[in-house]
């Protein structure tokens, strides 16, 4: 049997950036609603192999604060998309022991998608197996000043600890995997406070086509890093990484 030291290293907290939606459609001559749709596949397939291997929180971008500049049908197209899997999906996560955690803004969501929420949020408050975080309406600059806005209110000094508490992911542990599908490099207003210590993963697969395996290969990368916060590797050094 592996001693604890040699097991994989499993990350607490995994957030997803789902790209390539449309990219995924153009390269087969389809409408970028068919990427959507198929990408919605992909995040069920997210969150069961996420449950499957034993990661306690996953975190989705699901809809940024700069997507509503999308055109009105596409974003319509979004929304029904989203109501679709909040029907669908709110008995099986509660099935599973899953917890829904929602952030962002609800404000410019309409009020059928805001009551879902909260029903599914409150149906499932008390599970514990796993957290599932979907971003909608979200953007880490937007999060880090409604969260200083709030101390200011309060009068709360503003430090690191007070600006945490404030933030829409308090109670959550901060990233320790942020994977972005699509082939692009960048984190696009998402979590900025909260992957400051992220390892990030760059996927070049499609988000349509993002599966069990490429989620693995993900985690088998990161368990390959070495974090060390701001700090210097501790780890002996052997007598052949001293040449002698």
């Amino acid at each position: 049997m592996a001693s604890p030291a040699s097991q994989p290293v499993m990350p607490q907290h995994v957030a997803v950036i789902m790209d390539g939606n449309g990219r995924w459609a153009k390269a087969r001559n389809l409408p970028r609603t068919a990427g959507h749709k198929q990408g919605v596949d992909a995040a069920r397939r997210c969150v069961r192999a996420a449950r499957e291997l034993g990661i306690p929180c996953l975190t989705l971008f699901g809809f940024s604060n700069e997507n509503w500049s999308r055109p009105e049908s596409e974003i319509g197209e979004l929304m029904g998309l989203l109501r679709m899997y909040l029907r669908a999906e709110a008995a099986d996560l509660h099935k599973h022991g899953m917890r829904l955690r929602v952030i962002g803004r609800r404000d410019r969501l309409a009020q059928d998608i805001v009551t879902m929420i909260e029903e599914t949020e409150k149906l499932t408050a008390k599970n514990t197996a796993m957290t599932l975080c979907i971003a909608l309406d979200y953007g880490g600059r937007q999060d880090i000043v409604q969260a200083a806005k709030a101390l200011a209110e309060k009068g709360i000094d503003i430090n690191e600890d007070s600006l945490a508490q404030h933030l829409m992911t308090v109670g959550l542990p901060d990233p320790d995997l942020l994977i972005r599908t699509s082939g692009e490099e960048r984190i696009s207003n998402f979590l900025l406070w909260q992957c400051a210590y992220s390892e990030f993963v760059f996927s070049d697969v499609m988000w349509p086509d993002f599966s069990k395996e490429h989620l693995e290969a993900a985690l088998a990368e990161f368990a390959l890093r070495q974090r060390r916060f701001g700090g210097i590797d501790a780890s002996p050094v052997s007598e052949t990484s001293r040449g002698g």
